[in-house]
């Protein structure tokens, strides 16, 4: 017999599809007269608490910490415990000859089967395979199984998450103790509670600072207003505006009179400085006209969907992974918990295969409507040598992309599900065509050395905006009115001043003589930086804490960042849920509450490398160093445990 296991009853349940066997269902496992199938339900092993080393470890004492195992701990939960004694009696079946691991395809999925295998000790005589697949698709589970390799090629991706669940359970276990037993009496009395324990983590303790240090410098933020001026220039073919900034030949470079390149510290002085222009000759010194190019954004991981459905939808990353999650086992999409935004070459080679079921069997008019015009311009369907395929930029999975399959379980979606179903398929979709171009003219006007600059742009084609941005956008009934007023925010961003420009400024000629029409004072004013959204949180914690809007710019500097694709979204559930932060559920805006600013205050006084986010993404590449095999697991643990001890003895010293 053939024994596999997944990681929950539906994805059990399409693998017997697939073998297309008589399966008989024996309540908690299936079988056949070749196959067994059976599953977990997440997690069905643990690591032990600290008691259960020994009872006086319940108490919290400083004379028992740090706390570090020489040999760690497990145990079933007793919630599922029933599932696992199912589980461990089909492993040590002795008809079983073959045991393969079918949990989902990443670290997290590792961990969980390898516990179970750990704990339930197989049958010695079978072999144990692992299937690594990227989507549900009858297809991709048929592959997996035929081409599952030898579990032990998968040894360091255990090892990885292995000791990811150690780091997590000794840094929050120590810390959380060691803090709360220093500060928890302290802190009980500012907040006005009987008691107060401190929870610290790796990555939330982290999370939570990046939150805290922008809502401080939002509240400390000082505005500084300033003037630009606007001048107005006239032709025989009609006016444009050009604005001021000062240069090397200005009467006013290095000035102490200027806030900035552009903008006046007084109004005054800047109603001086018009004046100063009055009646002096107006001449064009300089012309460039280009054309620009766009192309569509690069494909989706789970950090870009988690915040393009924040944008567009106000739900919180959790939630988007859940949806997400549910499309990839009704077969729609590809494995979800990716970081990676690009396919594989492999995968390109296939791209026909998606696109013929996405113009066969979707039934959207819109989408249907793109497929219809990429047909009809005859746009390339050969990615081999574009930045959307990238072997490099891959570790287990490639980008989220629609599979051209499962719409039989389509209409069965609510309506957020298919929304979000439909942003997967139009930025897949995107990448087929040609990009966006743009002609742009910028100017450059000289009164007496001091210059004015005037820019016009307008698209001339819009390649791939006809996909991404249409010009009728189609919405859902849900949150209606929240999501028009997300796009009309959206568009008025967009929205180009400079093509009321464009028309005048082809016209102009080098040393053409110009009318100065008036000058505009234009009042400015420095802003704060924004506060977090949940959606953009992630992107921040991909980030290593920073968030970068330029799209380009974030892939190019993205590496090991706070977390995983995988657990980024349960972080900011738990901080929610523990009270650190609040979410607003309108506008998915993040702060932190009075409780999550004295952790912060008490962290940051005490230990406040746990609060930099590059030491936080160190630990992250660390373990993708052990995954990878460029680290022996002996190396981090030993490092994990210095770092643990040295910490305490600081602390302790200072208590």
């Amino acid at each position: 017999m053939k024994l596999i296991i997944t990681e929950k009853p539906s994805v059990a349940r399409e693998f017997a599809k697939v073998l297309n066997g008589s399966f008989q269902n024996k309540g908690s496992y299936l079988e056949s007269g070749k196959w067994i199938i059976t599953w977990c339900v997440g997690h069905l092993v643990t690591m032990s608490y600290p008691e259960k080393y020994d009872e006086k470890l319940k108490q919290w004492r400083l004379d028992t910490l740090p706390f570090m195992p020489k040999e760690y701990k497990y145990e079933i939960i007793e919630r599922v415990q029933n599932q696992y004694n199912v589980v461990q009696n089909l492993l040590q079946r002795e008809d079983v000859t073959e045991i393969y691991n079918a949990g989902d395809s990443g670290r997290e999925g590792e961990y969980i089967q390898r516990l179970v295998f750990m704990m339930a000790k197989p049958n010695p005589k079978a072999e144990i395979k692992r299937v690594w697949i990227d989507s549900q698709t009858e297809e991709e589970i048929l592959r997996g199984i035929k081409e599952a390799k030898p579990e032990s090629e998968y040894d360091s991706i255990s090892d990885s998450a292995y000791l990811r669940a150690k780091e997590d359970y000794l840094i929050g276990i120590n810390f959380s103790r060691l803090l709360s037993i220093i500060y928890g009496n302290r802190l009980a009395k500012s907040l006005n509670q009987d008691y107060f324990a401190i929870s610290v983590g790796r990555v939330m303790t982290c999370v939570l600072g990046m939150i805290v240090s922008r809502e401080r410098e939002i509240r400390n933020f000082v505005k500084t207003k300033y003037y630009k001026i606007i001048g107005s220039f006239g032709t025989e073919k009609g006016s444009f505006t050009a604005e001021w900034k000062v240069n090397e030949k200005s009467k006013l470079y290095e000035s102490n009179l200027l806030y900035n390149e552009s903008g006046f510290k007084s109004e005054d002085e800047a109603k001086k400085f018009i004046a100063s222009l009055a009646k002096k000759e107006a001449i064009v010194t300089e012309i460039k006209k280009t054309k620009q190019k766009e192309n569509a954004p690069l494909l989706f991981n789970l950090a870009e969907i988690q915040n393009e459905c924040t944008k567009k939808f106000k739900i919180k990353p959790d939630e988007t992974l859940e949806i997400i999650q549910a499309l990839y086992e009704k077969k729609l999409v590809t494995y979800p918990r990716t970081d990676a935004r690009v396919l594989s070459t492999a995968v390109s080679k296939e791209i026909s295969k998606n696109l013929n079921g996405l113009a066969k069997r979707f039934q959207d008019e819109e989408i249907q409507s793109i497929i219809k015009k990429m047909i009809d311009e005859k746009y390339s369907t050969n990615l081999a040598k574009t930045k959307y395929v990238n072997d490099s930029k891959i570790t287990d999975h490639y980008a989220i992309i629609p599979t051209g399959q499962g719409f039989e379980n389509y209409n069965a979606l609510n309506q957020l599900q298919k929304d979000i179903y439909k942003l997967i398929v139009k930025r897949f979709l995107a990448i087929f065509y040609p990009p966006a171009e743009y002609n742009k003219v910028n100017v450059t006007v000289n009164i007496e050395n001091e210059t004015f600059y005037g820019t016009g742009k307008v698209c001339i084609k819009r390649g791939f905006l006809d996909v991404l941005k249409p010009e009728n956008k189609e919405v859902s009934k849900r949150k209606k009115s929240e999501i028009e007023e997300n796009q009309k925010e959206e568009s008025e961003k967009s929205d180009d001043t400079e093509n009321t420009n464009l028309e005048v400024l082809n016209t102009l000629k080098k040393k053409d003589i110009l009318e100065v029409q008036n000058f505009e004072l234009k009042d400015a004013e420095t802003s704060p930086p924004s506060r977090y959204n949940s959606g953009n949180l992630v992107i921040a914690m991909e980030g290593a804490g920073k968030l970068i809007e330029d799209e380009e710019l974030r892939e190019q500097l993205r590496g090991a960042g706070i977390g995983t694709s995988a657990t980024r979204g349960e972080i900011i559930k738990k901080l929610e849920r523990i009270q650190y932060i609040k979410i607003n559920n309108k506008t998915q805006i993040v702060t932190p509450t009075e409780k999550g600013e004295a952790i912060f205050d008490v962290v940051n006084q005490s230990m406040p490398d746990m609060l930099n986010p590059k030491l936080t993404a160190s630990w992250e590449k660390g373990l993708e160093m052990v995954a990878k095999k460029e680290i022996k697991p002996e190396i981090f643990m030993e490092k994990l445990e210095k770092y643990i001890q040295s910490k305490f003895d600081k602390l302790v010293v200072r208590f």
